[in-house]
């Protein structure tokens, strides 16, 4: 099988049932912390609940998690971290795309806040609450799901900090087999 892509920083398989699900996550997109609550079809209150998306993906064997990590001027560089955050939305997009004909089927995406897919196809932000733009595209939030990143690099042995002047990002695929 081909590699994936050189832009991934870490990865790992690990089965599903190793994931770590968190109300408290949950409760934090409540307080609408990231700014993206009742504004795009994969944050809480209108994406499917935690239970729904918890069972939806330990339906699945396999997680395949991988990161990008990005040199940023400080811990203030917000543009650094932004453009960060478009490289690794893109390059998930591009491992599903990849995977998806690798394995011949249609695999589950998660990544780091809301879905990037209209900003990254259209420059605009979701569609909310009109009808999603790219149902066959969209990407859940790894956080929206109820899933603790930090549990989930601790089971994948992935770096959740990466240092100073650092910014990591976490995606993960859900296969039913473990080919990659």
């Amino acid at each position: 099988m081909e590699k994936l892509n050189d832009d991934i920083h870490e990865w790992a398989m690990l089965p599903v049932n190793e994931l770590v699900f968190s109300q408290d996550l949950l409760d934090l997109c409540k307080t609408n912390t990231c700014g993206n609550y009742n504004k795009s079809w994969t944050c809480p209150p209108v994406c499917e609940t935690m239970e729904e998306q918890r069972n939806k993906i330990q339906s699945y064997k396999t997680v395949f998690v991988f990161t990008t990590k990005h040199d940023i001027e400080d811990s203030f560089d917000y543009e650094g971290m932004s453009r960060a955050g478009e490289f690794h939305s893109k390059l998930t997009i591009e491992v599903k795309e990849k995977l998806d004909i690798q394995t011949n089927s249609d695999n589950l995406i998660f990544a780091a806040g809301s879905c990037p897919v209209c900003k990254n196809e259209t420059g605009k932000p979701c569609a909310f609450p009109e009808p999603c733009r790219h149902p066959d595209k969209k990407i859940g939030s790894i956080e929206a799901a109820g899933i603790n990143v930090t549990e989930l690099s601790k089971a994948a042995k992935i770096a959740y900090n990466n240092g100073a002047n650092t910014v990591t990002f976490f995606s993960m695929v859900l296969l039913n087999s473990r080919q990659v």
